[in-house]
This record gives C-alpha cells, sequence and structure tokens, in this order.
C-alpha cells in the first residue's frame, strides 16, 4: 500500500525540532546498552564537570567530540556506553555556601558540620544540576540512567575502598610536610592545583651580621618576611668568597636569633650575593635542606595568612602588611642595602586566586612513586594508553618521572571525609602531631582496634579534612562501572575505549586516572587519550574569564540550533589536537561560522523536502535499489561510496573536522548542487517511466545515506528527515541513532569516471560564470563552442552535452579541435615564396646544365674503361634523369629531399594550437585544456556590456596602481609587518590578472 506524500515544513525551526528528539531519545533511553549485547563494547566516561559549573564553550566542543564519535560508533554497531556524571567539586561548593552564610553575618563554624552539609545537599538538588540539563540542550548521546556524582553512595563506597587499600599497602601516610596553602581557602593544595604567574616584584638584599661582630653576609630575597623563621645562611663549599665561614655563626636581624653558616652544594654561587637564607618551613628548596642539615623548623604564619607569636612584633599581620613593615625595620636599623626590581614567578592557587604559602602542616599524603613506575611500565612496554596527537605522550611521560608525593588531604567539609579516626583521648581532648589515628571503613571498626590499644575509655574524633576531589576523579573510568564490586558493566565495559579531555588537564587527572587503574585493576582505565584543543575567540586569543572574552553556546543555540553549534565546533578542528578559532561579533552576538552551518542545515532541510516531493510517497525501502546506466546516475553513486570511505577513515583516525568538512562538500556540492539539478527533468511527470523511476532511487538512496553520514555530527535535523523520509509509525517509530552506518561499496566506485564528470561540471560552471559576466538573462539560451585538442576530453564532452545544454541552458552546442598549423621546414619556405617563381626557371636551368655537365664527365671517363663504358653511360644518365623528375619538380617532393639533408627543429615539425581567433563580440574562458567560446551578438547589448566592462577595468586599474605605489615605497616594504607586504603583493598580482583578463574581454567586443 503506497503512503501518502510524507511532507517537511517549509522552514525547518531547529529549537523544538530539538527539544523533541531530546526527549524522544531519553524517554524511550535509546541510548542505554545492554552488557550482554554481541557488539564489540565502546565506552566512553565524561569528563565530570564540577557540580557548580555552567556550559562554556569548551564544555560544547568537548562534548561534540565525544557524541561524534560515540554515535558513530553505536551506528557502526559497538555495544557503546557513554556515561554521564558531574564533580562534586569540593572547594567551589563550599565556597558558594561559605559566601551564602556570610550574607547571614555566619561562619560555617556557627552552624556547624551537620547542618554545612544539609545546606551543601539542599543546594545541589537545587542548583547543582544546571550544567546536567545544559548537557542535555546538546543532544549528547549519553545514558543517563548511569549517571554517577562522584559524592553518591557507589563511588564514595569505591573512594573508602581505595583509601583503606593504599593505606593498608603503605602507599598513603601522614606526614608534617611542607605544603601548598591557599590562605584564601585555608586548605592545602596540590601542586597541579598551583598556577605559576610571573610577576614584577622586587629584589631585597640586606646584612647579616657574624655573632663575633667580624664583618657581615649580604642575602637576598623576593619574601623578605620570611627571614623571620631563618634557621641558617647556606653558602657554596666551593665559593671562595665565604668558605671560610662555613661553621660560624650569624644574628638575624629584628629576631636577634643565632644561626649558623652551612655550605651546601645545590647553592649557585652566581645568584644574588652567593649567600642563601634558609627557611626550612617556608620554602621548599629550604625545606629539603633542612632536612639534610638537621636545621630547626620555625614556622611563622596561621593559616588565614597572618603572622603568628614566632613573628615577634609582627604577629597578627597579613603577611603582606608584615613585608612591608618587615622592610621598614630593616632600613631603619640600616640593615637593608639595595631594593632591586625583579621578574619572577609567583605560584598561585588554581581556586583561591592568591599566592600560595608553602607552610609546614601535617597533612595525608599518598606515595607516586610506585603507582608512577607500574603505569610508566604500561606506556614504555605497551605503548599503553596511546596518546592522539602522539606528541603529548612525552608530555604525560615527563610528568610522571617528575612527580612528588601527592597530598590528598583538604581542610573542608564538603567532600569524602577521611575515614580515620583519633584517640584525642590520649593527647588532652584534641587532635595533635602525635595523636594515636586508626584507618577503618567506619567508626565502630575504628572504636574495635582504638580500644584494643587503648582499653574501653578510649574516646575517638573523625579527622576533620576530606579528601582531594582528584582522590575520587582519579577513580572516575572504573568506579562509575561499579567498582569495586566486579559488575557487569565492569566485566564488559572495563578498560573503557577512548578518553576525550584537553590537554590542559593531562597532570591533573589523566595521569591520576593511569595511576589508580594500573594499581587497583591491573589494566590502564582506556586504550586512546584524545587530546584537543582550545576554542579561541574572534582574535585568536584564549578565552578566560580575567580577558572577559568567553562566548556563550546558549546563546549561539538559541539563535541558530545546537546542530549548528556543534557542527561549526567539530568542522573547525584542522587536525587532531588543533586549536578552533570561533568567529564571533560582540556588539550582535552573531557568529558567520555557526551562521554558515545554518545555512547548510537549511540547505539540507530544503533537498530533502524536494526529494520527498518527488518520490511519489515511497520510501527508500520500497523504491528499492536502482539499476545504474545514465552518466550522472553513475558519478553520484561513485561520489557517495567514495565520501563513505573517506568519512569512516576519518572518523577511525580522529579526523572529525576533516570528515565534516568531506560531508559539507559532498552534501551541498554534489549532491544539492549537481545531482538534483542534473535530473530535475527526468523527474517530470511526462519524463520517461525508467527514467524517472532511476532517479527517485537514487535521490532516496543517496539522501538517506547522507543523513546517516552526517547524524553524529547533527543529530537532532537528521533524526527529524530521515523519519520522514522513512515514515517511521508514531506508535512504535525507530531511530536513526541506532541504525547502521554506512559502508562503502568498492565496486560502485569509479575514479576515472569521477574525473570525466569533474570536466562536466567545470565546463558547466565556466558557462554559467561567463553568461553571469557578460550579463546574459537567465531564461536566454546561447551558443556555445568548446574547443579541446584532447580526443578524451572530446568524447567526454560530447557524451555529456546534455547536461551542459541543460544546466548552461546552451541551444547550440559545437564540440571540436582548435584548428591546427604546421610550421614549414625552411628550405620549402624558400620554394614557397614570391621570390622562387622568378628564379624558378634560372635554378632549374643552372641544375640542369650541372647535371648534364656531371653525366659527360663522368660518361666520357667510363667510357674509356673496358666493357663498362658503355653501361655507366646509360646508368649514369638514366639516374640523372630520373633524380630531376622524381625530386625537383614536384614540391611535396623536393619538401622531403630538404627535410631529410636539411632537418629542421623538433619543434616545428609537430602541430601545435593555436590560440583560438577571438570571434567578434565574444567572451571566453578556459576549463583545463578545453576552451569555451560564447558569441554575443544578438545575446546581450554589446555597447551596455563594453561600458561595464571599462567601469571595471578602470576600477581594477585604480586598485592596481595604488598597490604598486605603496609596494614601490621603501618605507612600507621595510617597516610593514611581512605579512602585511605579502598581502600587498598577493592583490597586487590578482589585480593585475583581473585587468590582463577585463582587457581581454574589450578585446573581444570589437
Amino acid at each position: 500500500m503506497t503512503a501518502t506524500i510524507p511532507n517537511l515544513p517549509s522552514l525547518y525551526e531547529a529549537f523544538s525540532t530539538e527539544a523533541k528528539w531530546q526527549k524522544f531519545w531519553e524517554e524511550n533511553q535509546v541510548y542505554k546498552p545492554d552488557p550482554n549485547h554481541k557488539g564489540e563494547p565502546f565506552c566512553v566516561v565524561i569528563p565530570p564537570p564540577n557540580v557548580t559549573g555552567s556550559l562554556h564553550i569548551g564544555h560544547a566542543f568537548e562534548s561534540a567530540l565525544i557524541d561524534t564519535l560515540v554515535r558513530y560508533h553505536r551506528m557502526k554497531g559497538h555495544n557503546t556506553l557513554w556515561v554521564p556524571g558531574t564533580d562534586h567539586a569540593s572547594i567551589a561548593v563550599q565556597t558558594i555556601l561559605e559566601n551564602q552564610l556570610k550574607a547571614e553575618g555566619k561562619t560555617r563554624h556557627d552552624v556547624g558540620r551537620e547542618k554545612f552539609l544539609e545546606r551543601a545537599w539542599q543546594w545541589k538538588n537545587e542548583s547543582g544540576g544546571t550544567i546536567v540539563n545544559q548537557l542535555r540542550r546538546l543532544g549528547v548521546s549519553v545514558d543517563w540512567s548511569r549517571e554517577r556524582f562522584t559524592l553518591d553512595e557507589g563511588l564514595s563506597k569505591a573512594v573508602l575502598e581505595a583509601f583503606i587499600r593504599l593505606y593498608e599497602e603503605g602507599l598513603i601516610y601522614r606526614s608534617n610536610y611542607l605544603v601548598n596553602w591557599c590562605p584564601a581557602s585555608q586548605s592545602a593544595v596540590s601542586d597541579l592545583e598551583v598556577e605559576p604567574k610571573e610577576v614584577n616584584g622586587n629584589l631585597w638584599h640586606f646584612r647579616y651580621p657574624l655573632s663575633d661582630g667580624s664583618r657581615f653576609v649580604e642575602v637576598a630575597t623576593t619574601r623578605p618576611e620570611t627571614m623571620l623563621g631563618d634557621t641558617a645562611v647556606v653558602v657554596n663549599p666551593g665559593d671562595e668568597r665565604y668558605k671560610d665561614l662555613i661553621g660560624k655563626t650569624l644574628i638575624v636581624p629584628i629576631i636577634n636569633r643565632e644561626i649558623p653558616i652551612i655550605g651546601d652544594e645545590l647553592v649557585d654561587p652566581a645568584f644574588g650575593t652567593g649567600c642563601v637564607k634558609v627557611t626550612p618551613a617556608h620554602d621548599p628548596n629550604d625545606f629539603e635542606m633542612g632536612k639534610r642539615h638537621n636545621l630547626p623548623f620555625i614556622n611563622i604564619m596561621n593559616k588565614d595568612g597572618t603572622l603568628n607569636e614566632n613573628a615577634g612584633e609582627f604577629q597578627g599581620q597579613d603577611r603582606f602588611v608584615a613585608r612591608k613593615n618587615v622592610i621598614a625595620r630593616l632600613e631603619a636599623d640600616g640593615v637593608l642595602v639595595k631594593i632591586e626590581d625583579y621578574k619572577h614567578t609567583v605560584p598561585y592557587s588554581d581556586r583561591g586566586k592568591v599566592p600560595v604559602e608553602p607552610l609546614l602542616s601535617t597533612q595525608w599524603f599518598v606515595k607516586v612513586r610506585p603507582l608512577a613506575d607500574k603505569t610508566l611500565e604500561f606506556l614504555d612496554q605497551q605503548n599503553s594508553p596511546e596518546f592522539v596527537p602522539q606528541r603529548w605522550t612525552k608530555v604525560y611521560r615527563d610528568w610522571l618521572v617528575n612527580l612528588r608525593d601527592w597530598c590528598i588531604s583538604r581542610q573542608l567539609w564538603w567532600g569524602h571525609q577521611i575515614p580515620a579516626w583519633y584517640a584525642v583521648s590520649e593527647t588532652g581532648g584534641e587532635i595533635t602531631d602525635t595523636t594515636p589515628h586508626f584507618v577503618a571503613r567506619n567508626e565502630a571498626e575504628a572504636l574495635e582496634k582504638a580500644k584494643s590499644q587503648f582499653g574501653e575509655e578510649v574516646k575517638l574524633e573523625q579527622d576533620p579534612d576530606v579528601l582531594d576531589t582528584w582522590f575520587s576523579s582519579g577513580l572516575w573510568p572504573f568506579s562509575t562501572l561499579g567498582w569495586p564490586e566486579q559488575t557487569q558493566d565492569v566485566e564488559t565495559y572495563y578498560p573503557t575505549t577512548t578518553l576525550v579531555t584537553g590537554f590542559d588537564i593531562i597532570f591533573f587527572w589523566v595521569a591520576r586516572m593511569t595511576m589508580m587503574a594500573g594499581h587497583f585493576t591491573g589494566e590502564m582505565p582506556f586504550k586512546t587519550v584524545y587530546i584537543h584543543g582550545l576554542v579561541r575567540d574572534e582574535n585568536n586569543k584564549k578565552m578566560s574569564k580575567s580577558a572577559n572574552n568567553g562566548i556563550d553556546p546558549l546563546l549561539l543555540m538559541d539563535k541558530y540550533g545546537t546542530d549548528a553549534l556543534r557542527y561549526t565546533l567539530v568542522k573547525e578542528v584542522a587536525g587532531a589536537g588543533q586549536d578552533i578559532r570561533l568567529e564571533y561579533d560582540r556588539k550582535k552576538d552573531e557568529s558567520i561560522s555557526v551562521e554558515a552551518s545554518r545555512n547548510f542545515a537549511n540547505k539540507l532541510w530544503n533537498a530533502a523536502r524536494f526529494v520527498m516531493m518527488n518520490l511519489d510517497g515511497q520510501t527508500p525501502v520500497q523504491l528499492g535499489k536502482p539499476a545504474l546506466t545514465e552518466l550522472s546516475d553513475k558519478w553520484i553513486i561513485s561520489r557517495y561510496h567514495q565520501v563513505v570511505r573517506q568519512t569512516n577513515n576519518y572518523i577511525d583516525n580522529y579526523g572529525l573536522g576533516e570528515a565534516a568538512k568531506g560531508l559539507y562538500e559532498f552534501i551541498w556540492g554534489d549532491f544539492c548542487d549537481w545531482y538534483i539539478e542534473l535530473v530535475k527533468s527526468r523527474l517530470q511527470k511526462d519524463a520517461d517511466p525508467a527514467s524517472r523511476k532511476v532517479a527517485q532511487q537514487i535521490l532516496a538512496e543517496i539522501l538517506e545515506g547522507v543523513l546517516k553520514l552526517l547524524h553524529p555530527f547533527m543529530p537532532h535535523i537528521t533524526e527529524e528527515i530521515w523519519q520522514t523520509l522513512t515514515q517511521q509509525i508514531a506508535e512504535s517509530p525507530q531511530t536513526l541513532a541506532l541504525q547502521s552506518y554506512p559502508e562503502t561499496d568498492t565496486n560502485l566506485i569509479d575514479s576515472s569516471l569521477e574525473e570525466q564528470f569533474d570536466l562536466l561540471i567545470d565546463t558547466i560552471r565556466t558557462i554559467r560564470n561567463l553568461r553571469a559576466e557578460a550579463d546574459v538573462k537567465p531564461g536566454v539560451k546561447i551558443t556555445a563552442n568548446l574547443q579541446s585538442e584532447s580526443d578524451k576530453e572530446r568524447v567526454i564532452l560530447t557524451t555529456g552535452q546534455y547536461y551542459i545544454k541543460d544546466l548552461a541552458k546552451v541551444e547550440t552546442l559545437t564540440i571540436n579541435a582548435p584548428k591546427t598549423t604546421v610550421e614549414e621546414p625552411r628550405i620549402n619556405q624558400i620554394f614557397t615564396s614570391p621570390y622562387w617563381r622568378t628564379f624558378k626557371t634560372i635554378a632549374l636551368i643552372i641544375i640542369v646544365l650541372v647535371s648534364i655537365r656531371f653525366a659527360i664527365f663522368v660518361g666520357n671517363t667510363t667510357l674509356r674503361l673496358p666493357i663498362f663504358g658503355m653501361f655507366f653511360e646509360t646508368l649514369g644518365l638514366g639516374y640523372a634523369g630520373c633524380f630531376f623528375v622524381r625530386y625537383l619538380l614536384n614540391a611535396k617532393a623536393r619538401q622531403e629531399l630538404f627535410t631529410k639533408y636539411f632537418p629542421v627543429k623538433e619543434t616545428s615539425t609537430t602541430a601545435e594550437i593555436t590560440p583560438t581567433p577571438e570571434i567578434e563580440n565574444s567572451i571566453s574562458g578556459v576549463v583545463g585544456t578545453v576552451q569555451v567560446v560564447i558569441p554575443l551578438t544578438g545575446v546581450v547589448d554589446i555597447e551596455v556590456l563594453r561600458a561595464k566592462l571599462e567601469k571595471s577595468l578602470n576600477k581594477v586599474e585604480t586598485e592596481a596602481k595604488s598597490l604598486s605605489g605603496r609596494l614601490s615605497n621603501s618605507s612600507f616594504v621595510d617597516k610593514a609587518p611581512i605579512d602585511v607586504v605579502q598581502a600587498t603583493r598577493n592583490a597586487f598580482t590578482e589585480a593585475e590578472k583581473q585587468a590582463e583578463i577585463l582587457r581581454a574581454r574589450l578585446r573581444s567586443l570589437v
């Protein structure tokens, strides 16, 4: 039964269409895979965005790349799972809540930990889903039924198990250690959460007097307030200036503390004065030196960034206020030598946005070296994981080699509380550095351990700190699948297949995942790491909050549609790992890049409407497979299968941008602009039924094929068109998302045919362009002459002349070889010149007389010989006569004779193509070696055309003159940027070229 003709609306409404299919996909759990599915597993975990976040252009870019890969592999028949989720973002959430409490005049300590956490969960439930809903708007094909949160019950169990195992294996320990301290959040931060910033600072020089008063030594520092915690001055033992001072003591100014002068090879004698102050409690290098030389560790700083009682008169002052006051005191005491301007690098807290303070603190640490070494074995022996682009492998490896122990405790309340309980009854009811602790899965287990050691009266208090957020994120690839339980998801989907992430978190996240996975699962957590670049703004600058140059993806989605934004972001990728640039007009909040993709969507929509209106209500399945007979049909099928092969190859090798561009060119160019135009006449009701049927079959087949090819890039519009094209039943429709991705049929690829058809297309395009240049009205049919020296090209043009005449509006078409001329030999030119007529008779007489005289001489000589005389006389006279008749009386024979003995150059004996004489009042162009000539008499107003060409020529010549003037100006050439000068040269060359074309056009109008 033939269905009614399906109908698409005249305009594509992106917003309503996208919302409809997003709801359909989620409600029908289209993207929920079955672990028992027979397909090869393909699993991706989403890089979990912070629960506090909202969608920015980087999220949109990354999600578009991942979704393209995921949809592609799902359509390839793989058992595909994309796990969504969010990170609890300890510092960010706590900052939000503390700001709320501050507005109420309270602190977290006023409300207590329990109430604070209640508020945190309430905030998460009410506001923490913003970015998740925004990801839904992107149409990401995740399994929402498997959505995870790093503080949910399952992941919390995984975090607890990981901590316990590492502690029991001696890989987690508690120690008094120098950490990066963020006074703003009052928490330790890891090395990876520190952002080095170059600042313009100072280098202060001041004197330390020797205890015996014999002399001074001069030191220099960028943090003069730390001198209050100095416990030594160090010099290089090989430094002749100071080696005799080693073992003596100094007096610290202001504090008046006596400290030793020590020697250490690590001191650079060329830095500063060669004398270095040592503050073991406030500098990482000094910390190591303090341990080597058993120096005291004096902490002068509180956790809020103020100075403590060890700072003497500066107690209670903020560190930067104290710095100014210390300098003033040193100057007043006469020990300040000088102040130098000094540009140096200062570590800033990535969270608190303030300079971090190296602070001696008791924290929990992970011994990284055993974990990193195991991960390095996977990399060096198995190249696992494999990085795309490969250049990031070295960066990843270098980081693993240089990792230090990882501080995992944070002085926060929101997060995974450290599973350690302290026997506070043994240390006066307080947690101190020496309070005995018990690591356990719960308080009851910890209490049993404590009682066995300290008796029934022991009192416990849990460590108030929480774990670093990256600890839970490091378990993400396997904890989200159910680890530590051996779930069916773990068995099927782990290790995951591909991780897609930015290069900026290789160190934060990727390395931690590989170390954790290698230790707990014995495998790398993913086979491939695809590193993408950044989205740069319209000025090719990195986007940042401080620069205020971000682009809101939601605004672009509202204006142009989600598919348009997604497609733009993917198509702009010039190669794996490359940054992309997004054109954006900030005044109008418009993007010509995304607008171009919206136009592409509209082009596809309109082409689909045309195709479906000409299928007589039949689906591709009902129409069946076509039998290819016509040239255009074979060409489009061959081009389609070339694009299928190309797209598969690109995506398989992470060339997503190249795949997107290839589809754009095929769909817009080959299919819409050419094939649909070529078959329009065959779709008429009075057309040949067999030809019409084949055209319908091919249109349906190609349209459905490109919808499948494009679906991973633009899922919403392709789903909408496919549903209408295939006439899915509303009650139980199939979905394009689960259809098979097209496969290449190499038997249908004919590269030679495609090259031939390219000639036809280029010829049609040239004729159209010439018509436009000559202002030939669209409905007017013309005469065109095509000339080519190639027999093959003439055959192609003749075979496809129907298409040329149809699409280029040509009434009379001639196809022939250009006229040729043959250069005559030089001697023949003499014989054919006018002078030959004058001297012809005289020359012949002379030749005859010479021949006769020679014959007589030979004859007389020969006649003297016995017997042979008569024979040679007869023979000589006969040969002379034959030669005269054969070679001198006939022009053609003369040419052969003189060509033989006076050969001309090879180039002058071959036929050459001469330019076609300019036909009066015509316009011409060239397609490769094919010359196109269109007579214009009777077709256009020659005088009007001449005036137009002269006006254009005058404009181009004026521009060329201006550009020439700039290039002849040595000041411009020498001082302007190289790219500007080159652009000017290119513009001048192009103007000269255009001018010559216009002059040729005018010469033809004689």
